[in-house]
């Protein structure tokens, strides 16, 4: 696996494009910039391979996969195939799988299960064989800030002068540093949902039960007792699973509980998962992410553009973080290909992806919200209005950037209380909501 570490004077001091981090947002649009033959770098915090949750892929990954030449890595690795979706009430009554291959019968109706600190690494690897320079375990000090736009950014310094940083210039800024949203902070742009304030807590399992033939790669969703919450069950390789449990905050660490305890609490008042789990080994300490669903107002700006997770992220209950991941990186790159073109940074040139990329969000994020919705069953929904089975679907997979697919909300808003959706600030209106200036220099 190829060592991602540079070092810091073998980088020109400017260069075409500047990604904060190396996941899968940077990783492609690092790799599509390169690929245009624009000059860029990579800045990551963390040393690679590293661990990371979020490992089950959306089908409709497949196309950036092409896009990045990455397809053939995934096919020759042990990473288990995922083919379907299924639900489990907290009664223990499974759905019928929903099957991704009903909708399109070409290899792309498959994905996989992905162990992140491989695949994180891979793709980083394949942006640097692509003509992109990373560092890994090197972080972005800040954002450099001149007029009302982005110029570079401060990266830490291995050297014995290392205050100050190492400056680089950039004809544009990506960031792409995850839930870390280094400028949308900074530009207090960032906006949570208040609605879906949730918390996780996971590990790993060894020998954890699962399912023959073509449902062993299935994602499958568990609700809690009593409709508490929801467990995701995700088998991985090596005879491994990820397990984890989303809930309320103050339900989940009532009585102060720690993460161990909350998660053997909850899988013993779970008859499905204590089953799956009884010849189980937990493989590391159960970890907790939180407070993990917000947006930014804004996608791009003069000189600087917002992918991943530093954009926004949604609750992960239909593993939609590294798709939209890779889906923002690819949309952004397009529009920053242009931009370097035409020499032209600014926020009008690069902004035009935001439409495309919030169309896809909206429909997942009512999703979420008709989940969460007490009461309310797909499988009744389906029943009441079976020709939205398709459609269903086409969301679970990850085809929502097409005409028709916000269609099925005008039924199921009977069925449940559905969020208005929410615009985008462009670059038109100059302020953020509440009207504070969009860039501060």
């Amino acid at each position: 696996m190829t060592m991602h570490r540079e070092a810091i004077d073998q980088i020109p001091d400017e260069v075409d494009g500047v990604v904060i981090g190396g996941g899968p947002a940077g990783a492609t649009v690092a790799t599509l910039v390169a690929l245009e033959g624009h000059s860029v770098a990579i800045f990551e915090r963390e040393q690679f391979p590293r661990f990371h949750i979020g490992e089950s892929l959306m089908p409709e990954t497949y196309g950036t996969f092409q896009k990045l030449g990455f397809l053939e890595r995934l096919r020759e690795s042990a990473s288990p195939v995922k083919g379907s979706v299924q639900f489990v009430s907290a009664s223990g009554k499974e759905s019928r799988p929903f099957y991704f291959f009903e909708r399109n019968d070409h290899e792309s109706s498959y994905t996989w299960q992905v162990d992140r600190a491989w695949f994180d690494s891979a793709l980083l690897d394949n942006a640097v064989e692509k003509g992109a320079h990373a560092f890994t375990g090197t972080g972005v000090r800040e954002v450099i800030f001149e007029g009302k736009g982005a110029v570079g950014v401060r990266v830490d310094d291995d050297g014995p002068e290392s205050d100050g940083g190492h400056t680089i210039r950039s004809r544009v800024v990506v960031d792409a540093s995850g839930q870390s949203s280094l400028i949308a902070r900074r530009l207090g742009i960032r906006r949570k949902e208040p609605r879906l304030v949730k918390a996780s807590v996971f590990t790993h399992y060894e020998n954890g039960l699962r399912d023959e033939g073509i449902d062993g790669g299935a994602t499958i969703i568990i609700h809690t007792a009593e409709n508490r919450g929801w467990f995701w069950y995700i088998p991985l390789s090596e005879n491994r699973v990820s397990v984890g449990v989303v809930s309320d905050p103050k339900t989940l660490f009532a009585g102060d509980a720690t993460p161990e305890e909350v998660l053997e609490r909850e899988i013993s008042e779970c008859a499905w998962m204590t089953n799956r789990l009884r010849k189980a080994r937990k493989l590391m300490p159960a970890r907790v992410l939180s407070d993990f669903s917000y947006r930014a107002s804004r996608c791009a700006g003069d000189g600087w553009v917002l992918v991943g997770d530093a954009f926004g992220f949604l609750d992960p209950i239909y593993s939609s973080g590294v798709f939209l991941a890779l889906k923002s990186g690819e949309l952004a790159a397009e529009r920053i290909n242009e931009a370097l073109r035409h020499d032209d940074c600014s926020a009008a040139r690069l902004d035009g992806f935001g439409t495309v990329l919030m169309s896809g969000m909206e429909a997942i994020r009512k999703l979420v919200f008709a989940f969460y919705t007490p009461g309310f069953s797909f499988a009744n929904f389906i029943r009441e209005h079976p020709e939205h089975r398709e459609r269903l679907t086409d969301i679970l997979i990850g085809d929502v950037f097409k005409d028709g697919v916000m269609d099925i909300f005008d039924d199921m808003k009977a069925f449940c209380d559905l969020p208005d959706s929410v615009p985008l600030e462009t670059s038109a209106t100059g302020s953020a909501p509440g009207g504070q200036p969009l860039l501060r220099s």
